[in-house]
């Protein structure tokens, strides 16, 4: 479900920032590790990673919702993934976390890395699941990602009503399939399937639930790429792929992880069948590295 938490911070005239933070509440003895989650998820994404007592010793988890996600609300329709990524930079702000690791898991992937471009005196190293780099360009389809603007473009369509209140709006099944299918994979059980159905009919409901459902998609589909700029990244980056990644397969992940020229260190590993939301599917490999990270790089 979505965060039981807020916390309110000034970008865009004063955002209600949905959170979870381990412990609840900052042990400043401890690094933090920022967590943004994917598309149309919540921070129950990172449930794992919170009910993983070798990371909460050594780390504070700091769960973010992004803008048009879980609990989090503003009073402008429009933003964009910078606005998140400065968001979140506000969030720790307000909890008193200078410096943070930063994960991101598919979409979170994108945000953690603005963050890094945004305040790289800040960001610690990036832990990059399950993502590309660029935009949905015609460049990345020929090597293997997804076509959302394709697949997913009536949706967007069909949630404008840009006149006429929709009080009675409740997410479709057929999108809040895709969002688990998509994300976990073929074999994923049927109760995962079921909370991440029950989860966006709870969150996007109502016109202003209709309102962020349809700005996060119009994020999605209408995002800057980030490859000319990721040479600016100089914290270390460990970047984790899946063999199974539906949207974007394995072969982006290897000419852009080369783009990180600046940073203290640039790796990729595959993870032999590991879907799309590699911290849900594969926790073990994504534990480690959280846990290389701040130990490589206090």
């Amino acid at each position: 479900m979505a965060a039981t938490t807020t916390i309110e911070v000034p970008h865009l005239g004063g955002i209600k920032a949905g959170y979870k933070l381990s412990g609840d509440s900052y042990d400043p003895k401890k690094p933090t590790c920022v967590l943004i989650n994917s598309m149309c998820t919540t921070v129950s994404l990172y449930n794992t990673q919170f009910e993983d007592k070798q990371l909460t010793d050594a780390l504070n988890l700091l769960a973010i919702e992004p803008l048009g996600h879980g609990a989090t609300s503003c009073p402008t329709e429009h933003f964009t993934y910078w606005d998140t990524a400065i968001m979140a930079l506000q969030v720790m702000d307000k909890l008193g976390i200078q410096k943070a690791y930063a994960l991101g898991t598919s979409q979170g992937g994108w945000m953690v890395t603005r963050m890094a471009l945004l305040a790289p005196e800040r960001i610690s190293g990036l832990i990059l699941l399950g993502t590309s780099l660029d935009y949905e360009s015609s460049d990345a389809r020929a090597k293997g990602c997804w076509d959302p603007k394709t697949l997913l473009g009536g949706f967007y369509d069909k949630w404008c009503s840009p006149t006429t209140p929709t009080p009675d709006f409740v997410v479709d099944d057929v999108w809040c399939g895709m969002v688990a299918s998509l994300g976990f994979g073929a074999a994923a059980a049927p109760s995962l399937v079921q909370f991440w159905i029950d989860t966006c009919k709870s969150t996007y409901r109502g016109d202003e639930g209709r309102k962020k459902l349809k700005m996060a998609l119009g994020c999605l589909l209408d995002r800057d790429g980030l490859l000319r700029r990721i040479r600016d990244v100089t914290c270390p980056v460990y970047w984790l792929q899946g063999t199974e990644d539906a949207p974007f397969g394995v072969t982006v992940p290897k000419e852009q992880i080369e783009m990180f020229t600046s940073s203290k260190e640039a790796t990729l590993e595959f993870i032999e069948g590991g879907n799309h939301y590699l911290n849900a599917t594969n926790p073990k490999e994504v534990g480690s590295a959280i846990l290389k990270m701040a130990s490589k790089y206090q």
